[in-house]
């Protein structure tokens, strides 16, 4: 559930509105009754990539780097 506030009590409570959002709660804003913005917790950033996770699950074809004569044909511009 969330809580709205105004402007004003927006700009002096930031920080508690900051603590209260980062632990779950959602703290709409509002300008004359009228909503204007949300606050709520960005989620964590996922953690640092190690390369190398799909070493020895992914095998390339022996002929890969291996073109069909049509295909080849067509990158030199020549009709098949």
């Amino acid at each position: 559930m969330s809580e709205s506030v105004n402007v004003y009590e927006a700009k002096t409570h930031l920080s508690q509105l900051l603590d209260r959002a980062a632990a779950g709660e959602e703290i709409v804003i509002a300008r004359a009754g009228r909503p204007i913005a949300r606050l709520v917790a960005l989620p964590e950033p996922p953690g640092r990539r190690e390369p190398g996770g799909w070493r020895g699950k992914v095998t390339a074809a022996a002929d890969f780097d291996e073109l069909p004569g049509e295909i080849e044909a067509a990158f030199r511009g020549e009709r098949a």
